[in-house]
């Protein structure tokens, strides 16, 4: 059977709101916001630069093509820059994340936009169009059919980011609605991202955003080149979401209402640890117990209530859980996530490490943690964080997490951003004056020509 549209397809009517915002003036809150992304993807990409896994990929690509990877003196091509920044920018699961989904947004977009307009000398202006066309459309894809890409095994910031990501660079080279639309046609051919990276703590989860972001450089290349892609790409009978989530009853209408007047992005949660987005409430309920002034070993038991969304990504197979394989796999286990913050009082960069992930206090305390799911939890519209200790005499503390820190219920401001982007960028070994001078060009970044070539040392 085959797909038979009488009206515009979707991707049809997505190109057509993206093409709108290129002739509005926006609001001057998704600039503050553009900037506030760009400002966390850098410091993350200098964080991670020095790391096996980008050292990695830079070598299997070949030098050369103008375009910047944060924090490297060569250059590459637009493509190979895009995947390298992605992949940094979500390599330690701190970036930011859309609550709906969850989603990663800018690991994806930015990269993608950024390495488009270093190869096409595009300005500041169509950076910013760029950033905003992409972003919102990733928080918004993740409206059509809720948790059902991760539950058909794949992961959504690749699937759903390939074509954010080719929406983005369409939007900032101009494409006309033909091309887009055939362009994000390709995408969903190239559209890729399964889950398996949570047996064993495989580095594939960080490629993915990476991997999205070349897709959409890529893709929006071949478009614009009119390149034919299939109209019905969402919605097809064998379409993105047919695909990958196995189904095609999804409400394509919640993505398309009223894209550019309401404004998604704008609710975007940026991460005060790095972990996982569904870890980040539970750190925060480990961290405010271990102020209770009790130790580690006093405790018996832990016991946390959860969501059922999270079961096979945080706690499933729970003896794994209880001794992750490596530092990454750590991200990915709850029972660590609340052990490490608890012993070590802190969540971020040096808090999942080889050396804590042997530690033998945490593992202690990581291997006394169990779960019960909440039928009532509200998962994904909100994340939610709660643990239970109990200890060997008898008393319960317990803490609980109604919302994770850093979102809309809690957001963190200018000052928090760029203080954690000096963290992050002193950990990948720039001196406080490089960082400041890469604040003072994120202010004006979208004013005027884009000149990445300060930041590659």
């Amino acid at each position: 059977m085959t797909t038979t549209t009488t009206g515009p397809a979707v991707a049809e009517r997505l190109a057509d709101a993206v093409i709108a915002l290129r002739q509005r003036t926006l609001p001057a809150a998704l600039r503050a916001r553009a900037e506030e992304l760009l400002i966390d993807v850098s410091g993350l990409c200098v964080a991670a630069r020095h790391n096996d896994y980008i050292k990695a990929l830079i070598a299997s690509v070949d030098a050369g093509g103008g375009c910047t990877a944060l924090g490297h003196a060569q250059t590459l091509r637009a493509e190979d820059a895009a995947m390298i920044n992605g992949t940094a920018a979500h390599g330690e699961d701190f970036d930011d994340t859309f609550e709906g989904g969850p989603v990663h947004s800018s690991a994806v977009v930015v990269p993608a936009v950024l390495a488009a307009c270093e190869r096409f000398n595009l300005d500041g202006r169509a950076a910013l169009t760029g950033i905003i066309a992409g972003v919102e459309t990733l928080c918004r894809l993740c409206f059509v059919m809720p948790k059902a890409i991760h539950k058909a095994g794949f992961h959504p910031t690749s699937v759903l980011g390939s074509m954010a990501s080719t929406v983005a660079v369409s939007a900032a080279l101009g494409l006309d609605r033909k091309q887009m639309v055939d362009a994000l046609g390709t995408a969903g051919s190239m559209s890729s991202g399964i889950i398996e990276y949570l047996a064993e703590g495989a580095w594939t989860k960080r490629l993915h955003a990476g991997w999205a972001a070349r897709i959409g450089v890529h893709a929006a290349r071949i478009g614009e080149q009119r390149f034919l892609g299939p109209r019905t790409v969402f919605e097809g009978t064998h379409g993105l979401f047919n695909g990958f989530a196995r189904t095609g009853a999804g409400d394509f209408e919640a993505m398309l209402r009223g894209f550019g007047e309401e404004w998604h992005m704008l609710k975007l949660t940026f991460k005060p640890y790095a972990t996982g987005t569904m870890n980040q409430p539970y750190i925060d309920c480990a961290l405010r117990l271990a102020q209770k002034g009790f130790q580690a070993e006093e405790v018996e038991s832990v016991l946390c209530e959860t969501a059922e969304g999270y079961v096979h990504r945080l706690w499933d197979p729970l003896a794994s859980k209880h001794k992750p394989a490596n530092d990454y796999a750590a991200k990915f286990s709850a029972p660590f996530n609340i052990a490490v913050a608890f012993v070590t009082g802190g969540g971020g960069l040096e808090a999942f490490s080889e050396k804590t992930v042997r530690d033998p206090r945490i593992l202690a305390l990581a291997g006394k943690v169990n779960y019960v799911v909440d039928p009532n939890n509200p998962y994904p519209r909100a994340y939610t964080g709660h643990v239970k200790m109990t200890l060997k005499d008898g008393r319960v503390f317990e803490e609980r997490q109604p919302h994770i820190r850093g979102g809309v219920n809690d957001p963190l401001s200018r000052d928090d951003i760029e203080c954690k982007f000096r963290g992050n960028v002193a950990f990948g070994g720039w001196g406080e004056q490089q960082a400041s001078q890469f604040l003072q060009f994120a202010r004006g970044v979208f004013d005027g020509p884009l000149d990445f070539s300060p930041f590659r040392g």
